[in-house]
């Protein structure tokens, strides 16, 4: 019964922006940033507990506590920095639907881009559905782009001991330059700062007791669904990545661009099967992205603003602000920049993140708020140290951008 919102949750750590990240680490690095993938995942897991914590708690979700304890400048402040990261993931899921449409269909990619439009009436078919019907739809998007990536690796064939050495950290790779802007990106792909707000939200569509027992039984439900569902989220990063590195890296190639990828997985297979496998996951990611983004986009304009609308005319007011900026980048750079521009809405999604992790940590371990359920200091210590490694990569490689 309590299964569910750490799918929804998941979905959004498979992205087509996470694709982008994933196939250029995968192709310039081989399994050498798997590493990034493994910290990114389990920092993801602990700011994840953090907020399923919050929300059976406390009963509210971060944007609604936000704007609670905030003064008006402040709160506003962060209601603005949410929409900048749900727009900027909005835009990679148009990027990557678009590119679907091309693969799969053969159509130029600025009609592709139209055509993701419609994707709002996707969601007006879904009006009035349970939310358990909304879950069953993504679970299923979940084992396709799952599916498709098995079948993948089955045909690629990694060497194992490698990809096992990638997940080590490796210091000269961490300290290469050309390393920083995916290292950066992986972890804005990853740890989103929407879905912060979304899981402290959704979590309570589960039914939970007001006795502090009632609340420690389902906190502990919610960590198990939240843990399996990113673990899961886990294996498909790491599969693209392992992808990349043994399909291009292997063979000298770099490969920046999403539909380069799927172009050269067909001879490096020796099979038609890579590339449809390929695109269909990626239609897959796009499509369940775009659901959960669209509820994170209410949970943050309700919580922040107190203001409700229906969901079909928030998915217009998103999708549109996406699709100006997805317009532009395709019509100036062509299909030549996707690619640039997917890595790029994963840096802004990083740089987001410490204006949602920092005030999820206080809420999380105040007594106040929280009473003897408040966060361990050990998970508290692990979160503190996480929202630290997050804004030092992000000075540096503002620092490295300036200078």
């Amino acid at each position: 019964a309590f299964s569910g919102p750490g799918l929804m949750v998941a979905v959004g750590y498979m992205d087509p922006g996470n694709w982008a990240t994933d196939i250029e680490a995968g192709s310039r690095f081989g399994y050498g940033l798997l590493f990034v993938v493994l910290f990114s995942s389990l920092s993801a897991i602990v700011l994840q507990c953090l907020c399923a914590r919050l929300g059976i708690v406390a009963g509210k979700d971060l944007a609604q506590l936000c704007n609670q304890s905030y003064s008006r400048p402040v709160r506003i402040f962060l209601w603005l920095m949410a929409e900048v990261s749900i727009i900027a993931c909005d835009i990679a899921e148009v990027l990557g639907c678009a590119l679907a449409f091309t693969l799969l269909f053969n159509i130029p990619l600025l009609l592709g881009v139209a055509l993701t439009i419609f994707d709002t009436a996707i969601v007006l078919g879904l009006k009035g559905r349970n939310f358990r019907t909304l879950e069953a739809i993504i679970l299923g998007l979940v084992v396709t782009i799952g599916a498709c990536f098995l079948v993948e690796i089955v045909l690629i064939k990694p060497f194992w001991p490698d990809v096992f050495a990638g997940f080590l950290p490796s210091r000269s790779i961490a300290l290469d330059p050309a390393a920083l802007p995916l290292i950066v990106g992986i972890i804005g792909a990853t740890v989103m700062p929407h879905n912060l707000y979304l899981h402290s939200s959704i979590v309570q569509t589960r039914v939970v007791g007001k006795s502090a027992d009632a609340k420690q039984a389902a906190l502990r439900l919610a960590t198990m669904d939240t843990v399996v569902s990113l673990l899961l989220a886990m294996l498909v990063n790491a599969a693209i990545l392992m992808l990349a590195a043994g399909a291009f890296h292997a063979h000298g190639n770099v490969v920046t661009e999403i539909q380069d990828a799927y172009r050269l997985l067909d001879p490096v297979v020796g099979t038609t099967l890579g590339g449809l496998l390929f695109a269909l996951a990626l239609m897959a990611a796009g499509q369940s992205s775009t659901f959960t983004g669209t509820i994170a986009g209410q949970v943050i304009l309700e919580g922040f603003l107190d203001l409700k609308i229906p969901c079909w005319q928030r998915r217009i007011i998103t999708r549109g602000l996406a699709l100006v900026p997805a317009f532009i980048g395709v019509w100036i750079f062509g299909e030549a920049g996707v690619g640039r521009m997917l890595v790029l809405t994963q840096i802004v999604l990083s740089l987001q993140l410490p204006f949602a992790v920092y005030p999820l940590i206080r809420f999380a371990s105040s007594r106040v708020l929280m009473g003897g359920l408040k966060a361990s200091l050990a998970l508290q210590a692990a979160a503190w140290a996480i929202f630290l490694c997050i804004l030092a990569g992000n000075i540096w490689l503002l620092v490295d951008v300036v200078f």
